[in-house]
């Protein structure tokens, strides 16, 4: 299962918000939904995100065992 709880924790320190990737770094409210609700992002995306927030990808994601 994907995380992306380190991506609002790195946006914060960041001073990083969902108005800034959208208006000012044209990302889709439709990616925005997808982080929000944990689904899966493309590489490409988690790249420019990596650039933007100047990080790397484990400051945005995090996988977690699936509970069963």
């Amino acid at each position: 299962m994907l995380s992306y709880g380190p991506l609002w924790k790195t946006m914060k320190d960041r001073k990083v918000t969902t108005y800034t990737l959208i208006y000012k770094k044209g990302f889709s409210a439709a990616t925005i939904t997808s982080l929000r609700k944990n689904k899966s992002i493309t590489m490409y995306t988690l790249g420019r995100l990596c650039e933007i927030l100047e990080c790397t990808p484990n400051d945005i994601v995090e996988f977690l065992p699936d509970k069963k």
